[in-house]
């Protein structure tokens, strides 16, 4: 449940941001405001905000980072069940249930640690596996739309009129983004989905090309094989088809 936060708060508080890789991205504007602010984050650094910062490109989310700041506290941090079910919950939703190249042997000791509290995992596994029947149909339009290369570079544009007809929410639409991925010619794909003021938000995602690069390029960014940007008109949008193709191209050719 939200909690609303006062400004007065803020006066000569810590302010720990966690998971975001730059300013513009935070949520609250205030973060600024306190005595200390704290950048806990898994995403490459290239906007380095905050008096101390600690990011980890291995790390495979935020939430495995805390849980190693709460083990190395040597029980000053304490680990609630309800803050390891939130933890679980960040990882999972991370790796892709535990599916993505960002899963390591430490991920899967912090999750084995993390379920030895008194939560479900089951029930955020399934929850985080379950769309609604318009996202579902989303899913097909999806495929139904799919254009892919030769060199299996996959694009697709989700206009504001399919998201409107099916009733979906801004945040409903990330559960498609995933679904290109499942064919096996696709190596990597870009996902342009219409927004109600103007352009296009880009989901970038790769099974082997790095992709973040590209993001950058687009006022965007991310990890290697997962990344977002802004297609500000239909002309950039076929320029990050194009630039995504001779990606795919040339990882074939050289393997990176």
């Amino acid at each position: 449940q939200e909690q609303t936060i006062t400004d007065d708060v803020y006066k000569d508080a810590l302010v720990i941001v966690t998971d975001t890789a730059d300013t513009p991205r935070v949520s609250d504007e205030r973060f600024n405001k306190g005595k200390m602010l704290i950048k806990i984050d898994h995403h490459p650094n290239d906007d380095a905000y905050g008096d101390l910062v600690w990011v980890d490109n291995n790390a495979s989310s935020a939430s495995e980072l805390i849980y190693d700041l709460i083990a190395a506290s040597n029980g000053v941090l304490k680990l609630s069940d309800k803050a390891a079910r939130l933890m679980y919950a960040g990882i999972v939703g991370d790796t892709g249930r535990f599916l993505f190249n960002n899963t390591t042997p430490h991920t899967l000791q912090v999750a084995a640690e993390l379920i030895k509290k008194d939560f479900d995992p089951t029930a955020i596994n399934n929850r985080m596996n379950t769309v609604t029947l318009a996202q579902a149909r989303l899913q097909g339009y999806v495929v139904d739309h799919l254009k892919i290369t030769p060199a299996g570079a996959a694009s697709v544009t989700v206009p504001r009129t399919a998201i409107n007809e099916l009733k979906l929410a801004d945040d409903q639409v990330s559960a498609v983004v995933g679904t290109p991925g499942r064919l096996d010619t696709v190596i990597a794909w870009a996902e342009f989905i219409e927004q109600a003021e103007g352009g296009y938000r880009v989901h970038l995602r790769s099974k082997g090309p790095i992709i973040n690069t590209l993001a950058k390029a687009h006022n965007g960014g991310g990890h290697p094989l997962a990344s977002g940007a802004k297609a500000a008109n239909f002309d950039e949008l076929i320029q990050i088809e194009t630039q995504l193709d001779q990606l795919v191209k040339e990882y074939s050719t050289s393997g990176k």
